[in-house]
C-alpha cells in the first residue's frame, strides 16, 4: 500500500517507523515491507518526512504476528526469546520441563542444548592450557581476602586477553569462546583447604571439576549429583537482573567474555547472586541451635526477611528447590540440613504463606557439606555463564543497540545559570 497524506486526526494516535518497528519487534525495513504487503497502512507525515503509522493498527498486527508490546505502564523491556519460559509454576527450557533435564542430564549436556538446541551425550568442556595458565597467574595475583566471586570476574578478562579472535560473533566463535571459558573458570578457583587436586579434578564432568573448590570433603555420588542438578537448574531463569545485563552488552556488539562479565557485576549484588549465601548462614544457625523456630523468630523481630523463601515468578514452591530437595533425600549427610529448612518453611508459614526457593535448596546442600557461605554464590555464577552465553546468541541476531531506553528528566529546566 503507498503512503497516503496525512489526514489530519489529531486524536489519532501514530506511531512514527522507528516506533512501529520497536513495537513490533522488527527492523524498520520490515515495517515498510507490511505496508508493501497490504499488512499495515501508512501516511506521510506532515511536510512529508517519513511516513506515521496507527497506534492500535500496528498492535493489532503485533499480536497477530505473535509479537509482544512492551507493558503499558512503561518501564519493562519485553525480549523475544526461545531460551527459558515459566509459566504456571513450572520451568522449561527450550520447552522441555527443566527439572526432567536436570534429572536426567549433565550440565554441559544441557548448555549444549540451550545453545543448539541439539543434545550432544557426553560433553564435556576443557579448559585451554594456555588460558587457564594466564588466569590462574592473573587471580593469583589478588589478595587473599578475595571472594569466589572477585576471582572469575579477573579469571574473564584475563581468558578475553588471551583470545585474539574474541570479536569473532559468529555463532562457532562464541561457543567456542564459551567451553573453553566455562572450565577456566572452575580452573581458577583455589582448591579448599589448599590441597593438592584431586585426579580428576581438572578433567571429568564440571561438576566434578568444581566439586573441591567448594569443599574439602570427598565427592560421593549423590551429592555430587545434586551438584549437577543445581548447575543444570541455575543455568537461565528467564531476564533475571544479570541476563538483562548481559543482553544490554551483547545489544552493543560486546564480546562474550564482556557479556559474561557484565553479568557477574550484576550478580555481585546483595538482592541476586548473593542470596544463596544469607540462606546458608540461617540454615547453619538452625542447623547449630537445633531448631529453626528462634532463628526464624529472631529474623521476624528485627524485621527482616527470611532468606531462601519466596520468589516473585512462582505462587508455590520454586520448581528447582523441589527438584533438589528430592534429590537431597538420598545425601545421607545432609538429612540435618534438610530438616532443618523444611522447619524454616513450616514455622515461617504461621505467619505468612512463603515457599523454599532454590537458594534454601542450595543452602542445604552447602551446609550438609562444609561449605563455605559463599558456595551458592559460586554455582549460580558459573552455571549462569552457559545462559548468559546463549542469551548473547540471541542479542547477536537482533538490530544492534535495540536496547536504548528513554530517559525521564526530573531535573530543573534550562536554561539555569552556570554555577
Amino acid at each position: 500500500m503507498t503512503d497516503q497524506p496525512e489526514p489530519g486526526r489529531p486524536d489519532a494516535p501514530r506511531l512514527t517507523t522507528r516506533e512501529a518497528a520497536e513495537l513490533l519487534g522488527v527492523k524498520p525495513e520490515t515495517v515498510y515491507a507490511y505496508v508493501s504487503r497490504g499488512q499495515l497502512s501508512s501516511v506521510r507525515a506532515a511536510g512529508g518526512r517519513g511516513s506515521t503509522f496507527d497506534a492500535e493498527e500496528v498492535r493489532a498486527l503485533a499480536r497477530r504476528s505473535g509479537r509482544r508490546e512492551p507493558s503499558p505502564a512503561g518501564g519493562d523491556l519485553v525480549f523475544r526469546t526461545g531460551i527459558t519460559l515459566i509459566e504456571d509454576d513450572r520451568y522449561y527450557l527450550r520447552g522441555v520441563d527443566a527439572t526432567e533435564l536436570a534429572r536426567r542430564h549433565s550440565y554441559e549436556e544441557v548448555a549444549e542444548w540451550l545453545w543448539t538446541g541439539e543434545l550432544r551425550p557426553g560433553a564435556r568442556f576443557e579448559a585451554p592450557s594456555e588460558t587457564l595458565a594466564a588466569a590462574r597467574r592473573t587471580v593469583g595475583a589478588l589478595p587473599a581476602h578475595s571472594g569466589s566471586t572477585d576471582r572469575l570476574r579477573v579469571a574473564v578478562t584475563a581468558a578475553a586477553a588471551t583470545d585474539p579472535l574474541r570479536f569473532d560473533l559468529s555463532p562457532e566463535a562464541v561457543l567456542s569462546s564459551a567451553r573453553s571459558l566455562i572450565p577456566t573458570l572452575v580452573g581458577t578457583l583455589p582448591v579448599v583447604g589448599g590441597a593438592p587436586e584431586a585426579e580428576g579434578g581438572s578433567s571429568g564432568s564440571l561438576a566434578r571439576q568444581l566439586w573441591p573448590r567448594l569443599t574439602a570433603r570427598p565427592a560421593d555420588t549423590p551429592a555430587l549429583a545434586v551438584l549437577d542438578a543445581a548447575l543444570v537448574l541455575l543455568i537461565d531463569h528467564d531476564l533475571a537482573a544479570s541476563t538483562l545485563a548481559a543482553r544490554v552488552a551483547a545489544s552493543a556488539h560486546a564480546h562474550p567474555y564482556a557479556v559474561v562479565s557484565a553479568g557477574l557485576g550484576v550478580l555481585e549484588g546483595p538482592l541476586h547472586g548473593a542470596a544463596s549465601g544469607l540462606a546458608h548462614r540461617m540454615l547453619q544457625e538452625a542447623v547449630d541451635r537445633g531448631s529453626a523456630v528462634p532463628v526464624v523468630a529472631d529474623h521476624l523481630r528485627t524485621g527482616r526477611r527470611v532468606p531462601g523463601l519466596g520468589h516473585r515468578l512462582y505462587r508455590g514452591e520454586d520448581p528447582r528447590a523441589r527438584t533438589l530437595f528430592a534429590l537431597l533425600e538420598d545425601v545421607p549427610q545432609a538429612a540435618g540440613a534438610l530438616a532443618a529448612a523444611r522447619e524454616v518453611v513450616a514455622t515461617t508459614a504461621r505467619h505468612a504463606p512463603l515457599h523454599a526457593n532454590i537458594d534454601l535448596a542450595l543452602a542445604v546442600l552447602s551446609v550438609a557439606c562444609g561449605m563455605a557461605a559463599e558456595a551458592g554464590e559460586t554455582v549460580f555464577a558459573v552455571s549462569r555463564t552457559a545462559g548468559w552465553i546463549a542469551h548473547a546468541l540471541e542479542e547477536y541476531g537482533e538490530r544492534p543497540l535495540r536496547i536504548r531506553p528513554s530517559g525521564q528528566y526530573t531535573g530543573p529546566r534550562p536554561p539555569q545559570p552556570i554555577p
